[in-house]
């Protein structure tokens, strides 16, 4: 009798768990935006213009630590 209650509690309990999780909706994303801005909306890189747009986002990834360091002196190589 003691492990048919284990077991009904167990199977309950996963359950609610992946129910949870099938009916969660999407996170929200505005930490995210607030980093990377949205400065790349129509960027192309064809003008000096959109080389601003593209360092002003490299600087958010860069200082919201998404880059590591590595990645964010890569950006500025070449020039």
């Amino acid at each position: 009798m003691r492990l048919g209650i284990g077991r009904t509690a167990l199977v309950i309990v996963l359950t609610i768990a992946l129910a949870g999780c099938g009916i969660s909706g999407p996170g929200d994303v505005s930490g995210l935006r607030r980093v990377v801005g949205i400065d790349l909306i129509g960027a192309r890189g064809a003008t000096q213009e959109d080389q601003r747009k593209i360092d002003r986002t490299v600087a958010g990834l860069c200082g919201g630590d998404v880059w590591n360091r590595d990645e964010c002196a890569r950006h500025g190589k070449g020039r």
